[in-house]
């Protein structure tokens, strides 16, 4: 980035989920964080001021929808609210990590699409721009009516994983669904793809390997997937490559949620020998654990920011 660009009218704001990633992206931005206000009343309503002049400014208001979602989701609703009523001149939402993803279609009887729901919230309030990161599922960026910039960490992880030069890797999609992303990881890593099969057992995060497809026997194995959540899904998966004959087990992802005691259940996997994941979704020190790297990802979206104030092409990071 040409750091002696002057960037006068730009303006990001943490809105309370992940300050430090906020405070990282304005450092690679070489700004200041813009200053605002958030709190909830004793009767559990939000309350948001902005502490700064944002008229006729390019504001961008960086927010993952992770845990407490509803909460994080309301807050940056109430945001958006804000300053649009504060006449800035245009409004994004950096959401690293956009909660309901999972809820992208109708796949059961009388089901709602929240990730769709969400999506009419965000530009009702009066979002004009979305950025976020690696998306559960890509028809997503068509519930909005507003321009959306997905990024993605798939670079991030790969160069981490060329550098560790691990001979004979194999990559393997953690279910059907995710099998195309990871056949990319597998291509940049020069790395033929396996993929689990596996079906999930009603709506309480329970699933069931079916079968393997593709050859592990005898080489280390590296799981791809686009979020961890409980990390019963990648538990079932690793010990059904370990059955297969895997020699090592490493296990990466784009976001990691890690809900419900995720991180001592993947990590207490004896086989595994390391978690990788990116700084999307905010982790608390008392989730740290030695099998467990976080990867920045400040640099992706901070570059991101700077394109879209400047009218440059976003696209063009992911040229290769």
């Amino acid at each position: 980035m040409n750091s002696s660009y002057q960037l006068g009218d730009l303006a990001v704001f943490s809105v309370g989920a992940h300050p430090k990633l906020s405070s990282a992206i304005c450092e690679y931005l070489h700004i200041p964080l813009g200053q605002m206000e958030v709190k909830k009343f004793n009767n559990e309503n939000t309350f948001v001021r902005i502490l700064e002049n944002v008229r006729s400014r390019d504001v961008f208001f960086v927010q993952p929808t992770s845990a407490p979602v509803n909460d994080n989701i309301m807050e940056l609703l109430i945001t958006i609210d804000a300053a649009k009523r504060a006449s800035a001149g245009r409004i994004t939402v950096v959401i690293p990590y956009y909660g309901y993803g999972r809820t992208d279609k109708k796949d059961q009887p009388r089901v709602p699409i929240t990730a769709r729901l969400v999506a009419d919230l965000l530009t009702t309030a009066g979002a004009d721009r979305v950025v976020t990161v690696d998306l559960h599922a890509g028809q997503i960026q068509g519930f909005f009516n507003i321009p959306v910039d997905e990024l993605t960490v798939v670079p991030l992880l790969v160069d981490y994983f060329l550098k560790k030069k691990i001979p004979d890797l194999v990559v393997a999609a953690t279910d059907v669904g995710i099998s195309k992303a990871a056949r990319d990881v597998a291509q940049r890593l020069n790395a033929p793809l396996a993929i689990v099969e596996k079906r999930r057992i009603g709506n309480d995060d329970s699933t069931e390997v079916l079968s393997l497809i593709g050859d592990v026997k005898g080489r280390p194995v590296l799981t791809f997937d686009d979020e961890i959540d409980t990390g019963g899904s990648l538990v079932s998966a690793l010990g059904a490559l370990k059955k297969a004959g895997a020699t090592q087990l490493y296990a990466t992802a784009s976001h990691g949620v890690f809900s419900n005691g995720a991180i001592d259940r993947i990590c207490g996997v004896s086989d595994l020998e390391e978690l990788v994941v990116t700084d999307t979704v905010p982790t608390d020190e008392e989730k740290s654990h030695p099998k467990l790297t976080i990867l920045q990802s400040c640099d992706l979206l901070g570059e991101a920011i700077y394109r879209i104030h400047n009218g440059h092409s976003v696209g063009e990071m992911f040229t290769y």
